[in-house]
């Protein structure tokens, strides 16, 4: 009986110490044998950084006859990291999550609310060794391994010419703009924006 006891007791911390090692796993990207991108499907439990309705950056392209919401999350050891250093570190995962936006359901007589009807989901991640330009767009392909979205594809350059920090939003993350603006880490292009914007005023 005390053996039983015995190993009932060194099972259960076996078990505990393996979900241990599992809930530690850092949230890297992974990739196929091919270079594809294993999209995170764990990325609804990493950090949110903000939501925008409708945003784009095109000014000629129209939504239709519906909205949507887009929303942001990145991987909890990027985010810290950024809090640091104001800057994202090699491996961050940031996912783009667009969501339609419903205005009629339940007991809601105006405004908008997040539906369960996912219309778009893309990563963007740092990789320095992998990419030459160190920053990479990658789709959700359905669940399935995506490749990566082409260097010519006009996001790369949007990114690269008017991102707050290290190609990336943050002038849309509230959360993280100023942690920017106190380590000194805006670009360039983004400080132009800005003085672009100012001057019309």
């Amino acid at each position: 009986m005390q053996r039983l006891i015995f190993l009932l007791c060194l099972t259960a911390l076996l078990l505990a110490q393996d979900t241990t090692k599992t809930s530690n796993t850092p949230n890297v990207p992974v990739y196929t044998a091919d270079g594809q991108l294993v999209f995170p499907t764990n990325y609804r439990e990493w950090i949110y950084l903000t939501s925008g309705l409708d945003m784009d950056y095109n000014p000629d392209l129209s939504m239709g006859d519906h909205s949507m919401f887009d929303n942001v999350f990145v991987n909890p050891e990027a985010y810290k990291a950024f809090l640091a250093t104001g800057t994202w570190p090699d491996k961050t995962m940031l996912v783009l999550e667009g969501r339609v936006a419903a205005n009629k359901g339940s007991i809601n007589k105006k405004g908008h609310y997040q539906s369960g009807d996912v219309m778009v989901r893309s990563v963007h991640l740092k990789d320095e060794v992998r990419f030459p330009g160190k920053w990479a767009f990658f789709g959700d392909n359905d669940g399935k391994p995506s490749k990566q979205i082409p260097t010519n594809a006009p996001c790369y350059s949007c990114h690269q010419d008017h991102a707050a920090v290290d190609t990336t939003f943050v002038q849309f993350y509230p959360t993280l703009i100023e942690i920017a603006k106190a380590k000194g880490t805006l670009s360039e292009g983004y400080r132009k924006d800005e003085q672009a914007n100012a001057s019309k005023k």
